[in-house]
């Protein structure tokens, strides 16, 4: 298949939803299930993305290991966000960790 045209198609059908929420406005009213629905979406995409990085960086096998450093950042931000429910620091404290495993451990 041409890749112009998927990409193509890909935009437009991109403009067509986000066109229609401005055309509507007010009109397009979602039902309360929805709504609630609809603010997971956020936290499912960044999870989504997120894990099988942390999980697999090579894209191969899953390596579970205390050799990988992206799942020890990952679990260290997921720790700190749990106790402390700060993001800026929940994203410091992550990367840090991911540096300083990367840097000093295994080394």
């Amino acid at each position: 298949m041409n890749y112009v045209v998927l990409i193509l198609g890909m935009a437009a059908i991109t403009w067509v939803i986000r066109a229609a929420v401005f055309v509507l406005g007010d009109r397009l009213v979602f039902p309360p299930l929805v709504r609630t629905a609809l603010g997971f979406v956020p936290v499912t995409v960044l999870t989504a993305i997120i894990v099988p990085m942390a999980v697999s960086p090579h894209g191969g096998n899953a390596e579970l290991t205390w050799r990988n450093p992206q799942l020890v950042g990952a679990l260290s931000a997921v720790l700190v966000s749990a106790l402390t429910r700060r993001p800026l620091l929940t994203i410091a404290v992550g990367l840090a960790v991911f540096f300083a495993w990367q840097g000093l451990v295994l080394k």
